[in-house]
């Protein structure tokens, strides 16, 4: 859980990430922002850029899953994790440039790793925020389901300019829909004979 302090920090970095990128000028600005010695650069990110952006976004995911807590009761699952996506994604509207420097690192070569790091801790905090209790098999083909979902409708959102995101909303809608028709798909083959005797 990322404790207040460092909570107003990471969003003064957004904020000049926007400008300068994920980088230690960055990084020294957003501390003189508040008030704090440039010094302590070193000890708030000791790992760098690769942990200035891991925060960036476990700090959205906590927010997101605080901010959809008791929101969603009356709703069915799939709208519940659109709902839950929308939220994130407005988390993030008044960041979409820091969000793309972030972005344009993480794809380079050797990041790989990293990128699939935080679109997997995302979609565990939407499954999260959406109410899931699976416990079974299931756990791990939801989150890897929403991870590529999630991962596709964030570089569209990047490129989507218009009014409050419809247009991204409209193509995390879709995929959603493919995914839920997958699932009936799915849930209507008969099980292989190897698996029937399990």
């Amino acid at each position: 859980m990322i404790d207040d302090e460092k909570a107003a920090l990471i969003d003064a970095l957004a904020q000049n990430a926007a400008f300068d990128g994920w980088t230690v000028k960055a990084l020294h600005t957003a501390l003189a922002g508040l008030g704090r010695n440039a010094e302590e650069a070193a000890l708030a990110f000791p790992g760098g850029r690769p942990e200035m952006i891991a925060a960036y976004f476990e700090l959205g995911d906590e927010r997101m899953i605080a901010a959809q807590r008791g929101q969603m009761a009356d709703m069915g699952l799939t709208k519940r994790v659109r709902a839950a996506v929308a939220a994130r994604l407005e988390l993030m509207g008044g960041e979409k440039e820091a969000v793309r420097r972030a972005m344009a690192w993480l794809v380079l070569p050797g990041n790989a790793p990293r990128l699939a790091k935080i679109i997997a801790r995302m979609a565990d905090a939407t499954w999260f925020a959406a109410g899931d209790k699976s416990a079974d098999m299931s756990w791990y083909s939801k989150r890897a389901i929403l991870g590529a979902v999630l991962g596709a409708t964030l570089f569209y959102w990047l490129s989507d300019s218009s009014m409050d995101s419809e247009k991204t909303l409209a193509f995390l809608d879709r995929r959603l829909a493919g995914v839920a028709r997958f699932g009936k798909l799915k849930a209507k083959l008969p099980r292989p004979p190897f698996l029937s005797m399990i």
